[in-house]
């Protein structure tokens, strides 16, 4: 049902919903900008770009709080609205009842920072030097810090600021599913690392990368990436972003990794198809917007691990490999299979991880942007505070910066609040999955005939036509017939590397 379906569509609403497309609009052209900050802006750039990206965050924060849309609201509040209607009033609400607590310079000062914060986090890593960056992550601590008290003085900070990345499963929730996930996990990596198993890898050696990149465009294909509405690049840390029309991915390459990047193109693929498979139909509004991040990265996880790194995935695609690489072409897709989930000792890089340690690279950055938030972490104490949770949580300690504290993009973002979701979406992934096997069978089926459109199509039908309709709990519910829980997801990690490392 469209969002202005309605026999008698109050004015407020149509006047209200012709107003959120023009603030979608600036916002979708400040995302334009900040891809191609990331993707393909000569660095000196940065002055502009950094002006005209705060430019938009203030018109965006003009528009969204004027008095006419406290107005529209207040009318619409005892409205007999439809169903659509009600949840695109509703999601338009929050929206608006948070930004209108922020002062305006204070959003154009995060806008104008974050972009500088950029090239300073490149310029850091690059040079292995936390010195470099640290001054402006202390005025992006300050800055967001303030932020979440202007909108609401009374809550933990931190919590404030998960909540503009998931508003619908409290931080409560998070905090419990990362303790599940650190009481169920590090006995099993324990258990795998004392294991005499020895997993095979073949993609060993030098892998040309821009053979890599024509396989990265392979895997895309084979999976029914749209290219009529979207691009492949290459980003520092892959991302995707964009809208149901133009849905982009990045991701990036490793002379030594060929399976890393494969799986990072897959992980932005899954983002990217979630965004394509929203309702065109309802570009503009909440409808036709995605729900969050958890939602969001149970999808980019669901098509990484369930599929990318399933025996029948390698099966599959593993000829494809061999053709561009010959010096593979003695692998079996079980060598495959094991090298793209075996769990490596020396695992100090987040977005190479396997499946298990992943989420202790969630847990250290959790608890440390908990402690920067909270002011119980001076900013420059953070690499020796990141280096001592990585002995402690992974059984390694970072011999530098960059790839220790710098790996990560997201606070030259500002993005505090946003690492729980990777795990929170990583455990709706696999709940997800369960549901869309019980509807149209053996996935694994599906994946070795290559009907990968079975999945995609269930998961558009299922969640993605959705947009924004549902909270997160309904959402989960809507999709999977039972309320967001850890279960699927620690049965799927036990049960695959049980049988891996013969436990």
């Amino acid at each position: 049902m469209s969002a202005q379906a309605s026999e008698a569509v109050p004015d407020a609403y149509e006047q209200l919903l012709e107003h959120y497309e023009q603030i979608s609009n600036v916002n979708a052209a400040n995302s334009l900008l900040q891809w191609d900050q990331e993707v393909m802006m000569p660095a000196g750039g940065t002055p502009a770009r950094s002006r005209q990206k705060s430019a938009l965050s203030s018109l965006s924060h003009d528009l969204l709080t004027e008095d006419r849309v406290g107005d529209w609201l207040d009318e619409l509040a005892g409205a007999d609205l439809t169903d659509d209607q009600r949840a695109v009033v509703r999601e338009i609400r929050r929206q608006y009842e948070r930004a209108d607590r922020v002062p305006n310079d204070l959003v154009a000062e995060i806008s104008e920072t974050t972009s500088e914060a950029l090239p300073k986090w490149k310029e850091a890593k690059a040079e292995d030097d936390f010195s470099v960056f640290a001054p402006i992550l202390e005025d992006l601590v300050e800055l967001k810090t303030e932020y979440a008290e202007h909108i609401d003085p009374e809550k933990d900070a931190y919590e404030v600021l998960f909540a503009d990345y998931e508003p619908y499963l409290d931080l409560d929730t998070a905090e419990r599913v990362l303790e599940r996930l650190r009481e169920e996990l590090v006995p099993l990596i324990e258990d795998v690392r004392a294991s005499d198993v020895e997993l095979a890898d073949p993609f060993t050696g030098e892998f040309d990368v821009d053979t890599q990149e024509e396989l990265a465009r392979d895997v895309l294909d084979t999976l029914g990436y749209d290219f009529d509405h979207g691009r492949v690049d290459t980003a520092p840390h892959p991302f995707s972003t964009g809208n149901q029309f133009d849905a982009r991915v990045t991701t990036r390459f490793d002379p030594e990794k060929p399976v890393d990047a494969l799986m990072s193109t897959i992980h932005e693929f899954g983002h990217a198809r979630y965004t394509l498979g929203l309702p065109r139909e309802q570009y503009g509004n909440p409808l036709g917007e995605s729900r969050d991040l958890t939602v969001h990265e149970s999808q980019s996880r669901l098509w990484e691990n369930h599929v990318g790194r399933s025996r029948v995935f390698w099966e599959k695609f593993l000829p494809a490999m061999q053709e561009r690489f010959p010096q593979v072409a003695d692998a079996t897709p079980e060598d495959a299979y094991e090298a793209a989930n075996e769990v490596h000792e020396d695992n100090l890089i987040r977005v190479e991880a396997d499946e298990l340690t992943y989420h202790m690279h969630i847990v250290v950055r959790f608890e440390i942007e908990r402690e920067l938030i909270d002011g119980d972490l001076d900013v420059a104490d953070v690499p020796e505070r990141w280096n001592d949770k990585y002995e402690q949580y992974l059984g390694v300690r970072p011999e530098d910066d960059a790839e220790g504290c710098l790996q990560d993009i997201h606070w030259s973002h500002g993005s505090f609040g946003y690492f729980p979701t990777y795990s929170l979406g990583s455990v709706l992934a696999a709940q997800i999955y369960d549901a869309l096997e019980a509807d149209v069978g053996d996935v694994d089926e599906k994946v070795r005939n290559g009907d990968f459109d079975v999945i995609a199509d269930w998961l558009e039908a299922n969640v993605h036509s959705h947009g924004a309709r549902y909270t997160t709990p309904e959402l989960v519910e809507e999709a999977t017939g039972e309320a967001y829980n850890a279960d699927h997801f620690v049965d799927y990690v036990t049960g695959k590397y049980t049988e891996l490392y013969d436990l």
